[in-house]
């Protein structure tokens, strides 16, 4: 005899109810035969998975066990449920774009507008990933287009550079550094800075300038993201370097944006996948892409002109 599906959908009834009689209520069958497969379970892993006590089913430590590995395969089987609900998306014109999350706010919505402008009835999803998931996600294959700030294509993919401009300084309005047109590194010494944290590249990259500038900055706030970073300048919590997309759409309310005298580059770009089937759409969307590009530049052109 032979371990089958049907006794274990019988027996995660029983575990999940604790009484025959509601797993086969569940299971729209009688409650006899609920208790039939039960004991031929139990009959082939050849060890009693309950204990009989006043009408109640007890599980054994035996059955908690393997109700644990029960779990994970139907775990494995609601992900496949929920991948072929996806593939029906795309088969109504879902296109799948994945990006960094400072690029889900600033970018893509002008961009997606574009689109739906377009394409009224396609339908888009964006999912926000943190490199170096967002790479592995793209080489995987799982998405129709990618945004990353990478200058190498992930694996089985290619990579087409969509906007590149220089990193800027954020600052509280009443801040009096805000009067100066264009920063330099010697303006920041002795300044409270809102850094990223220390395995961030640009925040490497910004150590490195001041490093090399002889320039002492107050380092006593860290923080993971650009957004975050201007929230706390906001509240004149010290002064910060971000990407020009983020400093641009929170710019206001008591945030200004001023350039810096170097260049620190911030890198924009678009990742098609190699071996993924092209969505129908995928055109449209980059020609909407590279239209928010290039407007979100002249905008940030007007904002940080001296």
């Amino acid at each position: 005899m032979k371990l089958t599906h049907r006794q274990i959908d019988f027996f995660r009834a029983v575990m999940g109810t604790g009484h025959v009689t509601r797993a086969a209520e569940l299971l729209h069958t009688s409650q006899p035969t609920v208790s039939r497969e039960l004991a031929r379970l139990e009959q082939v892993l050849g060890f009693a998975l309950f204990e009989r006590i006043k009408g109640r089913l007890k599980p054994t430590v035996r059955a908690l066990a393997l109700m644990e590995e029960v779990e994970q395969s139907y775990v494995g089987l609601e992900r496949i449920a929920a991948t072929a609900v996806a593939l029906q998306a795309y088969a109504q014109g879902r296109l799948q774009l994945a990006c960094l999350p400072a690029l889900s706010h600033a970018l893509l919505p002008d961009a997606v507008r574009r689109f739906v402008q377009r394409q009224p009835a396609a339908a888009v999803s964006l999912t926000p990933i943190e490199s170096p998931q967002l790479e592995a996600a793209l080489s995987e294959q799982r998405f129709d287009l990618g945004l990353s700030e990478r200058f190498e294509a992930p694996a089985a993919c290619s990579l087409r550079t969509l906007l590149v401009a220089d990193e800027v300084a954020v600052l509280p309005a009443s801040h009096p550094l805000a009067r100066k047109a264009r920063l330099v590194p010697g303006d920041f010494a002795g300044e409270s800075f809102i850094s990223f944290a220390p395995t961030d590249p640009y925040r490497q990259q910004v150590d490195a300038l001041f490093a090399a500038a002889g320039v002492e900055r107050g380092l006593r706030l860290e923080t993971p993201s650009a957004v975050s970073v201007c929230a706390l300048v906001r509240q004149g919590l010290g002064l910060g370097i971000v990407n020009p997309l983020t400093a641009l759409e929170l710019t206001g309310e008591g945030l200004v944006v001023r350039p810096l005298s170097v260049s620190i580059p911030f890198h924009v770009a678009l990742i098609r996948p190699g071996w993924r089937a092209e969505h129908p759409l995928r055109g449209v969307f980059e020609a909407a892409l590279v239209e928010a590009a290039d407007a979100l530049q002249a905008r940030l052109a007007r904002t940080v002109q001296t």
